[in-house]
C-alpha cells in the first residue's frame, strides 16, 4: 500500500492545522446554522485538506461522497451527479458530506456549469466542501463568495519530520534524522510528497543514506509522473499514486503503455496489458455514456491493478521515457504554431485574413522558397521552416 494512504492520520493527528481543523469541525457540526451553504478548503498540496475532511467524517460517522470537478463536463452532468447525491439519504451513516475536489478544474466554458452549482448550493441538504489549491482564481469567484473559506497552510519542515520519523519507525527503516530532515526540507511543506519520497527510496533499500536521496533533486510542487511510475512498477501497493499527478487519465495510460515493457516480462507483462486494456475500456464508457462513477475503477486499475500484475516486487533503477505519441503530437503542434505565425505575417502584409493565408499556405510557400520579402520579418526558425526540404 502507498504509505500516504496507509498512514492517513486521525483528525487529532493532523499536524500544523489547528485553526483550520477547528473551523472545519464547526462548519460541519453547525451546518444548518451557518450563513454560508458551502465551505472552500484551500491551500498547497499535501497539507492535509482531504485527510482532515475524511478524518472528521470518520469521527462523526458521516459518509463522504467524493467527486472531482474536472469530471463535470457540463451543466447536465453537474445536475445528475451532485443533484442525485444531495437527494439520496445516507443509509448507514448519521450524515453525509459532498466533497468536490480540484474545483479549479470546473468547466467554465459551459456558462451554465457554475450557475447550476450555485443553484444546488441553495438546497442546503448536506454540507458541500470544495477543495482548491488556489481559492482566488477568477473562474471560481462566484463559488468562493458563497463559501466559507478555510485555509490550510504549508507545513513546517519540523512537522513533516515528525510524520516521517513515525513512518520510518513503523516500517523498520534504518534512516538517520539528518536524511529525514533533508527530505522534509525539500518537500516545501508538502507532507504527501515527503512520504512518497521516503517510500520511493525505501523500495530500493532499507538502510538509507544521504547518497540515496540525491536522485530526488529539489522538488517541484506538481507530483512527478516518474515517481508515480516507480511506485507502480516496483512495489505491489500503489493505490492512489496517480491522484495527484497533474496529467489526464488518457495521458497516464500512454505513459504506462510506453514503459511497461521496461519493467514487466512474460506473464507479468501480459497481465499488466490486460489490466491496462480494461481501464481503457472503462474510460471509453465514461466518455460515451457519461458514467463518471467509473473513474474510481479506472484509477484503481491503473495504479493498484498494474502493481499487482507482477508476481513479486522489483528493485534497481529504471530510466522511464515519455510516450512517443505525445512527443510526436508535441512536434506536430510546434510545426503548426510556426505555420500559423508565418500565415499571420503573410495576412498582415497582403491585407488578407489569417484563414485565407492558411488555406493557401502551400501555394504561397512555393513562391517564398525562391525569395522571402524582408517586410515579412521572419525569424531564423520561420525561414528554416519555409526553406527546408522534406
Amino acid at each position: 500500500m502507498v504509505w500516504a494512504e496507509k498512514y492517513k492520520p486521525k483528525f487529532h493527528e493532523i499536524e500544523g492545522q489547528f485553526e483550520a481543523k477547528e473551523e472545519l469541525r464547526k462548519f460541519i457540526v453547525d451546518f444548518f446554522k451557518q450563513r454560508k451553504n458551502a465551505a472552500m478548503v484551500y491551500g498547497p498540496s499535501g497539507t492535509g485538506k482531504t485527510a482532515a475532511i475524511y478524518a472528521l467524517a470518520n469521527k462523526m460517522n458521516f459518509e463522504v461522497v467524493e467527486l472531482n470537478a474536472s469530471d463535470f463536463r457540463d451543466k447536465k452532468v453537474i445536475h445528475e451527479v451532485i443533484g442525485s447525491s444531495l437527494e439520496q439519504r445516507s443509509l448507514f451513516s448519521k450524515g453525509k458530506i459532498i466533497l468536490i475536489d480540484e474545483i479549479e478544474g470546473l468547466n467554465i466554458r459551459d456558462r451554465g456549469a457554475v450557475a447550476e452549482m450555485l443553484r444546488l448550493l441553495e438546497k442546503k441538504r448536506y454540507p458541500i466542501i470544495f477543495i482548491a489549491n488556489d481559492a482566488w482564481q477568477e473562474k471560481i469567484r462566484k463559488l468562493r463568495t458563497k463559501s466559507q473559506l478555510i485555509r490550510f497552510k504549508a507545513l513546517a519542515k519540523e512537522e513533516i519530520f515528525k510524520i516521517l520519523k513515525k513512518i520510518a519507525k513503523n516500517e523498520k527503516i534504518k534512516v538517520s534524522d539528518k536524511v529525514l530532515e533533508i527530505i522534509s526540507s525539500q518537500s516545501k511543506g508538502d507532507a504527501r510528497a515527503a512520504i512518497n519520497d521516503l517510500q520511493t527510496i525505501a523500495i530500493q533499500c532499507t538502510n538509507i543514506g544521504k547518497e540515496d536521496i540525491l536522485c530526488l533533486g529539489f522538488r517541484e510542487k506538481d507530483e512527478n509522473i516518474f515517481q508515480a511510475l516507480r511506485l507502480v512498477f516496483k512495489s505491489r501497493s500503489a493505490e492512489g499514486v496517480f491522484d495527484n499527478v497533474q496529467l489526464e487519465l488518457n495521458t497516464i495510460i500512454l505513459w504506462l503503455d510506453e514503459n511497461l515493457p521496461l519493467e514487466y516480462h512474460g506473464d507479468d507483462l501480459v497481465r499488466a496489458y490486460e489490466i491496462l486494456s480494461i481501464s481503457d475500456v472503462f474510460r471509453g464508457r465514461i466518455i460515451r455514456r457519461q458514467y463518471w462513477r467509473f473513474l474510481s475503477y479506472v484509477r484503481t486499475f491503473l495504479s493498484q491493478g498494474i502493481a499487482l500484475a507482477k508476481t513479486k516486487e522489483k528493485d534497481g533503477f529504471t530510466s522511464y521515457k515519455p510516450p512517443s505519441r505525445i512527443l510526436k503530437l508535441w512536434i506536430a503542434k510546434q510545426k503548426l504554431m510556426k505555420k500559423k505565425n508565418i500565415a499571420a505575417k503573410i495576412a498582415k502584409m497582403t491585407h488578407s485574413s489569417r484563414k485565407r493565408a492558411l488555406e493557401e499556405f502551400s501555394f504561397i510557400k512555393t513562391f517564398l522558397k525562391e525569395k522571402i520579402p524582408k517586410d515579412l520579418r521572419l525569424n531564423n526558425e520561420e525561414i528554416e521552416f519555409l526553406t527546408i526540404k522534406k
